[in-house]
């Protein structure tokens, strides 16, 4: 299937580039506003989801499409891709250099190819996991093409823990590694995936959000939790995900499950605590 991949990867670099052009243009210069959920939207979002489901249409007209600003019911594709337009808009209209176009590829409802491209620091990530699909095809995780892999570290004060806005509950109690705090769901589980964090965890992600990560975390070595123990893949034809929150703790290997599953929990809605 490597021809198969190759052509997705290059649709998701051409893309991804593509769209970046304008929205580098509109970078720090446009007004947000504030959706239903809390999250905020521009007409930048808008425009970039636009290009991006027109791009698939183009391509791969057999595929659906599951994007944030748009479309939120699960399709019935056997493969169908999941957008993210901008992640990090606040970080997008405040100027701050540190926001993504994040593209996640499902085959039969689970992840099995993340792109992730970062405009203002030029960082491409992408891998490929495909579990028990019967796919196969390269492996991996890289950033700009180049092979990444997750810490063998052991969490101690010189390790860094990234958290999310809504994670601040974790500061309750002693925590055993140096903590940030970046402002882009999918940047925050990359860092895991390239090995500069150890952990990273994000309180109310949407599947947007974590599909392309998932995919980059575990291609790199890491392990990916669902922090409710409700969600799991494959996603459901005809489900709507568009206000399905799931909290999730990207760790850089499994072994460090039962000590950083307990130290995050907090992060959950009550109604979710056991």
């Amino acid at each position: 299937m490597n021809e198969f991949w190759d052509r997705v990867l290059d649709f998701c670099v051409k893309t991804t580039e593509t769209v970046s052009d304008r929205l580098m243009q509109d970078f720090g210069k446009i007004q947000a506003q504030e959706k239903e959920d809390g999250s905020l939207v521009t007409q930048a979002d808008k425009w970039s989801d636009e290009q991006i489901r027109k791009a698939i249409a183009k391509t791969f007209p057999e595929h659906g499409v599951l994007s944030e600003e748009t479309v939120h019911i699960f399709p019935e594709h056997d493969w169908c891709w999941i957008i993210d337009p901008i992640d990090g808009t606040t970080n997008f209209t405040r100027g701050v250099p540190l926001w993504s176009i994040s593209l996640g590829l499902l085959y039969q409802g689970t992840p099995v190819f993340g792109f992730v491209y970062l405009p203002p620091t030029k960082q491409t990530f992408h891998g490929y996991w495909y579990g028990d699909s019967g796919l196969s095809g390269y492996t991996g995780s890289y950033l700009n093409h180049q092979p990444i892999h997750t810490s063998r570290e052991s969490p101690s004060g010189t390790q860094l823990f990234n958290l999310c806005a809504r994670s601040k509950a974790i500061f309750q109690k002693p925590f055993p590694c140096k903590v940030r705090m970046l402002g882009v769901a999918s940047y925050n589980l990359l860092l895991v995936a390239a090995g500069v964090a150890i952990g990273g965890v994000e309180a109310t992600p949407k599947i947007w959000d974590i599909a392309a990560a998932w995919v980059i975390v575990k291609a790199a070595g890491g392990e990916f939790v669902f922090l409710d123990h409700q969600f799991e893949f494959p996603l459901h034809h005809g489900q709507d995900y568009g206000k399905v929150s799931i909290p999730s703790l990207g760790l850089c290997r499994s072994e460090l499950v039962p000590q950083f599953e307990p130290l995050v929990k907090c992060v959950l809605p009550k109604s979710y605590k056991l």
